[in-house]
């Protein structure tokens, strides 16, 4: 489904949102990256943060699943503030893949997949069929089910990326966290694995995605947020916010937007110094030098 957002109009305090930061001020060591910011993940649909490295996507990320803590305000999840929640409860509720998550020396595809049903255990609750049943077919969704036996430490780039994706789907939350999830991937392989989270999103899921390739960005996103030195530049559909202007101020990019030739979003072309045709620098290209 799209559903279509007009160009800041996520940003605001609906009360439907599974997810929001509110005032939120965040740092390390001293050094604030983000000040005093208030975002909403709209519910059931695809949000992408882009920006510029360094801008504050993943560290706004790590703040709204909890791994990190605002020095000033409130993360809300489910209208509720995160951090009065158990961590259990909050795992139940919302699925987070990290950067360059690291495993356990040794451990297999299907212990680490399975790990994912851990928030569900208890005392009273152990493994169950149903547990094997869920970490099955995250490791068919994925891919990887031939690789169950397999120590992940034995992997590739790409296949280990596509286990920890398989371990979030086998989490069980229809709210997902994924930084930067098509890391060490080839573009066919990246192109798999978003087929996979627009799938979860059409069954119902809040999918939340960090991502560098712009294209892909706004190809399976429904919602953009673009920030600029941890603060929020512009919200919303692709078809709204996605400009030449938009890309040279948050970017420093010289680039053309065009229709997708096989897609409802806009492409981006970047323009660099070699291979361009003159004319292809018309009056509606933002040009800046680059340096």
């Amino acid at each position: 489904m799209a559903v279509e957002y007009a160009a800041g109009s996520a940003a605001g305090g609906g009360d439907t949102a599974r997810l929001a930061a509110r005032g939120v001020t965040v740092g390390y060591g001293g050094r604030v990256v983000i000040d005093d910011l208030d975002v909403v993940v709209p519910p059931r649909v695809i949000t992408t943060i882009i920006g510029s490295n360094g801008c504050g996507k993943s560290t706004l990320l790590r703040t709204l699943s909890r791994l990190l803590k605002p020095a000033r305000g409130t993360v809300v999840l489910d209208g509720e503030d995160i951090a009065g929640l158990r961590t259990r409860d909050v795992a139940r509720k919302l699925g987070l893949l990290p950067q360059a998550p690291v495993a356990p020396e040794g451990l297999t595809v299907a212990d680490l997949v399975a790990r994912g049903r851990h928030p569900h255990q208890s005392w009273l609750r152990q493994w169950s069929s149903d547990d094997a049943a869920v970490v099955e077919r995250a490791l068919a969704m994925t891919g990887v089910s031939d690789l169950a036996d397999r120590p992940v430490d034995a992997l590739s780039g790409g296949q280990r990326q596509r286990v920890w994706i398989s371990m979030t789907l086998a989490q069980g939350t229809d709210l997902l966290l994924l930084d930067e999830p098509t890391t060490y991937l080839d573009l066919a392989h990246a192109i798999d694995v978003l087929d996979l989270v627009d799938d979860l999103h059409e069954s119902g899921c809040t999918v939340v995605l960090v991502l560098h390739d712009l294209n892909l960005a706004t190809r399976y996103s429904d919602n953009l947020i673009v920030m600029k030195a941890g603060a929020i530049l512009a919200q919303g559909h692709p078809r709204d916010v996605i400009t030449a202007e938009l890309l040279h101020e948050a970017f420093g990019l010289r680039a053309k937007v065009i229709d997708d030739p096989v897609g409802d979003r806009p492409l981006i072309v970047p323009i660099g110094r070699a291979h361009v045709r003159p004319d292809q620098l018309d009056k509606d290209t933002v040009q800046v030098r680059l340096g």
